[in-house]
Parts: structure tokens; C-alpha cells; sequence
């Protein structure tokens, strides 16, 4: 596999590959062909391998990884990328795996880190057992959280269900912002409407802390472009705005999986502060998600006090480590 297969991920393979992730284990966006091209064409360094299983012809696993000195891991980076696995066909999980690490045993490697392993990932129950198999150990670890909140059938109920101090001042910031901001949640889907609204999106993103405007480099910046001009064409993306009247106030920067709509990044112009466009942004997102009959609200990586705020709950993500010699 050369590096520039890798980072193309072109024709049959590539077909394939999103015909897999329909039908495996896990289908987050972070293990599609697509997400993988836009990430290894700006950021992609070292060794790329791409590692397949199949049985009787068809495609069962895949996952692509890098090697950079004596070290063998995902191709990503935790940065960017909320989850990672192997991508493995539901109905050959286990088969599909052992031929994954069978494959991965004939590299040579002295360490191989699987980081971004979801809580119930088959990798992280199976895995271990083939390492010790062949006399290694996996040594497991726990990587970061991305809080997830489970939604209602209505927003009334999601309401009913926060602790009552949160409820209070939840209710009390919208009452405010209703009153003066006019505010409406603008939703962007089509290539098209992702395309000419993302650079408010970065804007926003960059001028809402100090700390995501050192974030968002031109280089993570054209990456974000790209990465939502390719996501947009097979549908993944939702691009949303809370405005205050003719004024984009907040954005929002969202993957659909399935019945789970994950919030991956966001920003707010800080102008709006005093009316919380921040949090209520989310809020208001929480609100269009019941109502667009979503199942599940993931906030993906990290344990902001907003996420528990609106109710969220932790899932756990892993990282093992197998070490030879």
C-alpha cells in the first residue's frame, strides 16, 4: 500500500469499504475512506498500512494505520479523531478480527497503540485474548470520555429529566435570549449550503476562546474544509447556526450516525456572551434533535461542564498498548 493509495483511498476498495461500515460493529465517520482522505491529505506522515480481512470474496475488516519508527498505530490523530477501531462486519466480528491481527502480526512493529476504542468495541473484549495467544500482553488504558445524552421523545420530557438547578437556570437563559435575540437555529445539509457557510463556521470557531483560534491553524483550517466538502457529498454533515435575527451568533458542526447526531466542534461570537449563544446553542440543538427524531445526542471528546449540564452521561474511550519483546 503506498502513501498516495492510502491517502486517496480510490475506486473498488473504497466502494467497499463504505458498504462495510453500513453493516459493522461501529459506523462513526471517523472510520470511513473519506474521513481517512481528507485527513491523510493534509496531515498524513510516516508508513501507511492498510490492513483487509475477507471471506468468501467479501470485504469483513479493514483498518488503515501508520508506522512511524518501531510504532504501528491507527492512521489519525486523537485531535481530530473521536473514535477509532478496526471496521468489522457485524455478522464477523470475531473471524474478521483474528484476520486482522494475524495480518498484523506479519508487520514488523514493537509496538502496536490502538487508541480511540469506544466502550463495547469488540477489539477491546477480543483483542487482549489473540495477544496473549501469541505470548504478548495488551495493556489497556483510558483515554478520554465522550458524553453522551440519551433524548426523550420530547422536549418536555428532556426537560423533566434535568435536575431541577439546571432545569431552573436552563430555562431561565432561554427565557432571556427569546426576549431579546429573536433567536432561530438555522440548519445547513446540502453540499452546497455546507460549502458557503463554513467559513463563518471557522470564524466563529476562531474567535470564540484563545484557545481554539491557536486550534484552528490554516492547516487544521483547510483540513475542516475539506473534510466537510467530502463528508457533505455522502450526506454525514450538519452545519448548524443559532441566529439572533439576520446574525450568526453560534455555530455548530455536526456528523449524522444513524439515529445519533454527534456535535463535533463549535463557536460563538463573544459579542453575544451575556446572552449565553454558547450554551444555548447546544440547548437549542438538543431541542431539533428530539424533534428531528434523533435517538442520541453524542458530544464527542471531552468533559466540558456544559455537556453535564444538559444531562450527558460519560462513555469511556480506550487506548491499548501490545509491546513485542
Amino acid at each position: 500500500m503506498t502513501e498516495a493509495a492510502l491517502g486517496q483511498v480510490a475506486g473498488a476498495l473504497a466502494q467497499e469499504w463504505r458498504s462495510l461500515l453500513g453493516r459493522a460493529v461501529l459506523r462513526h465517520v471517523f472510520l470511513s475512506p473519506t474521513w481517512l482522505r481528507a485527513w491523510w491529505e493534509e496531515f498524513g506522515q510516516g508508513e501507511p498500512l492498510l490492513v483487509a480481512a475477507r471471506k468468501d470474496g467479501a470485504l469483513t475488516g479493514i483498518a488503515p494505520f501508520m508506522k512511524q519508527g518501531d510504532s504501528l498505530t491507527f492512521a489519525g490523530d486523537p485531535n481530530v479523531c473521536d473514535y477509532m477501531d478496526f471496521t468489522l462486519a457485524a455478522d464477523a466480528a470475531r473471524e474478521a478480527l483474528g484476520a486482522l491481527w494475524r495480518s498484523l502480526m506479519a508487520h514488523d512493529w514493537r509496538e502496536l497503540v490502538l487508541w480511540g476504542l469506544p466502550e463495547g468495541s469488540p477489539t477491546l473484549q477480543a483483542l487482549p485474548g489473540l495477544a496473549r495467544e501469541d505470548g504478548l500482553d495488551a495493556q489497556g488504558e483510558r483515554e478520554d470520555v465522550c458524553p453522551v445524552l440519551d433524548l426523550p421523545p420530547r422536549w418536555e420530557e428532556y426537560l423533566e429529566s434535568l435536575p431541577g438547578k439546571d432545569r431552573h437556570e436552563l430555562l431561565r437563559k432561554l427565557r432571556r435570549l427569546y426576549r431579546v435575540g429573536e433567536p432561530s437555529l438555522e440548519t445547513l445539509a446540502t453540499p452546497e449550503e455546507t460549502a458557503a457557510g463554513v467559513d463563518d463556521f471557522l470564524h466563529l470557531h476562531r474567535i470564540s476562546r484563545p484557545d481554539k483560534a491557536r486550534f484552528m491553524s490554516e492547516s487544521m483550517a483547510r483540513f475542516f474544509r475539506r473534510m466537510v466538502a467530502y463528508l457533505s457529498e455522502e450526506g454525514w454533515v450538519r452545519l448548524y447556526f443559532l441566529r439572533l435575527g439576520q446574525v450568526r451568533a453560534a455555530a455548530l458542526l455536526c456528523f449524522v450516525n444513524g439515529d445519533t447526531l454527534q456535535l463535533y466542534n463549535s463557536g460563538y461570537d463573544p459579542a453575544y456572551a451575556h446572552l449565553s449563544v454558547g450554551l444555548l446553542s447546544k440547548a437549542l440543538l438538543v431541542e431539533h434533535a428530539i424533534e428531528a427524531g434523533f435517538r442520541r445526542l453524542d458530544f464527542l471528546r471531552g468533559a466540558e461542564p456544559y455537556k453535564y449540564d444538559l444531562g450527558a452521561r460519560d462513555v469511556v474511550v480506550y487506548r491499548l498498548r501490545v509491546r513485542r519483546g
